[in-house]
């Protein structure tokens, strides 16, 4: 569906699961009400209005900010804008609907369209909507977009996995060696007891970096996880073989099973900070 400029006139917007009742100030998703305030919803119906153009930033203080209005402009603007994208699901390092043109303005990058706005009409598009429309797709990944506080705390989650890990084993290191030494030559039991303990050491205020990154929602922790990917990467694949510790208690086929499972959650970790930032 290519994008389109909708009319000024229109009074029901359509993109993605969203849809902008313009005379109302309202923004829904999938037909429930989202709070949106003031301000940021007048910047969203400008940017909608010219879908597909750069709004330049002087138009928005024309238009939303009278001449006579003592503002700190620049901030509220930011601010209407961050809200916007916090409404949407949205970042402005990997955009789906508001593209930043650094100094210069904004523009609306998702397909916009118009709907009825008869009574009758509206309630027989929300109708078929309901039965037949196919929810929003990643622009990448090409998946439907689930929620962004439902993938967070499943990132949060592996990192919690992933410090219990880190924590047992060091405070059962004795015991680790003890494993390491009736399965391996000594020097490889060496070898396996310090790699638990430096690997162990740097995770944990890893896993609480990312934790709180989470938490806090830090907004360009996409870009941040793509360069530290390859040092999580060594670092899970490393801890995938830590069942084999558990040899004795879980035998073969339990061990390698969590292992092969471990092998893959790196790589899921990656999707899940891709779909939400």
């Amino acid at each position: 569906m290519p994008t389109s400029q909708p009319s000024s006139e229109a009074k029901l917007l359509r993109f993605g699961v969203f849809e902008v009742n313009l005379a109302a100030g309202e923004l829904r998703k999938n037909g429930g009400r989202l709070r949106l305030q003031e301000q940021p919803f007048q910047v969203l119906a400008v940017l909608l209005e010219n879908a597909g153009h750069v709004v330049t930033r002087d138009d928005l203080r024309q238009k939303i900010w009278p001449s006579d209005t003592f503002v700190d402009f620049d901030h509220s603007l930011n601010t209407a804008v961050n809200k916007i994208r916090e409404a949407l699901g949205d970042s402005a390092s990997s955009p789906r609907f508001i593209e930043t043109l650094a100094r210069r303005g904004y523009r609306f990058i998702a397909p916009v369209g118009e709907l009825e706005t008869s009574p009758a009409k509206v309630a027989e598009s929300a109708a078929v909507r309901s039965i037949a429309a196919e929810p929003a797709l990643h622009p990448e990944l090409h998946v439907p977009i689930p929620h962004r506080g439902a993938i967070r705390v499943l990132f949060s989650l592996i990192q919690v996995m992933y410090l219990a890990f880190y924590v047992s084993a060091l405070y059962h290191l004795r015991g680790v060696d003890r494993v390491a030494s009736d399965s391996l030559p000594d020097w490889a039991a060496i070898v396996i007891v310090i790699a638990v303990l430096i690997t162990g050491a740097v995770g944990i205020p890893f896993r609480f970096y990312l934790l709180s990154s989470v938490a806090f929602d830090f907004r360009k922790l996409g870009d941040t996880f793509r360069r530290l990917f390859p040092f999580l990467l060594a670092l899970d694949e490393l801890w995938a073989i830590a069942p084999f510790l558990l040899l004795p208690k879980i035998g073969l086929g339990l061990a390698l099973a969590a292992t092969a499972a471990l092998l893959y959650v790196p790589f899921s970790e990656r999707t899940l900070v891709r779909l939400a930032y």
